[in-house]
């Protein structure tokens, strides 16, 4: 976002608020407009005129349609960062912080299965989304890896195990379920999400008996 000056006559607080609301009426506008049209048929003019702004004003908050898709994924890896702080003092097993985590970065796609296919388009179409949405891969694969290492401190996760290989598999097997379900749009989302992580968890869960014995107490979580 641009940094402007506070107007003398408008108070710091109402402009950051109306400033705040402009720029989610735009990242809302533009991804709308990514499922109905297409990320490569939508143009930043459509974004402005569906969020009833000048097409100038758009610039003031994304430098172009790609930094949209950009806001998007930190997004999604600011929902990961908010695991990872919250991972080391919680006594929710790792487990249910991973499950609670998939199921919330699922919340907004989950609303429009379109979008998610406007997403891989932009991917295809693309070379600077794919840049972009790399780095926010690397980075938010680098965080779920956290979690992954807390999980085996605690004797959850198997310890023989590579962490950064874990997290890996695990942001491939939730996108894959996520693409998969889009070509339909019904409303397995969840289920499909639970299920990846029940099949998962069984490979990667510490073998220990006081640990199995949990494991087993909890099992039906992800079904």
């Amino acid at each position: 976002m641009v940094n402007m000056a506070p107007s003398a006559t408008l108070p710091a607080s109402r402009r950051e608020r109306r400033s705040a609301e402009l720029r989610e009426r735009l990242f809302r506008a533009a991804l709308q407009l990514f499922a109905q049209k297409g990320y490569s048929e939508t143009t930043v003019e459509d974004i402005t005129n569906a969020a009833d702004v000048g097409k100038g004003t758009f610039f003031n908050y994304f430098p172009s349609k790609e930094h949209i898709l950009a806001a998007f994924g930190r997004m999604q890896m600011d929902k990961v960062q908010a695991a990872v702080d919250e991972a080391p003092a919680t006594k929710l097993p790792i487990r249910e912080i991973l499950r609670q985590l998939a199921i919330e970065a699922v919340s907004e796609p989950a609303r429009n299965p379109a979008m998610v296919r406007a997403l891989l388009q932009a991917n295809l179409s693309s070379a600077p989304v794919r840049e972009t949405m790399r780095e926010i891969h690397t980075k938010a694969t680098a965080l779920l890896s956290q979690i992954v290492e807390v999980g085996q401190k605690r004797g959850e996760i198997q310890k023989d195990l590579n962490a950064a290989e874990l997290a890996q598999t695990l942001r491939q097997s939730l996108l894959g379920a996520m693409l998969i379900w889009s070509l339909y749009g019904d409303g397995t989302l969840q289920s499909r999400i639970e299920t990846v992580l029940a099949v998962l968890w069984n490979g990667m869960a510490a073998r220990s008996g006081s640990l199995e014995n949990s494991s087993s107490s909890n099992e039906g979580k992800f079904s």
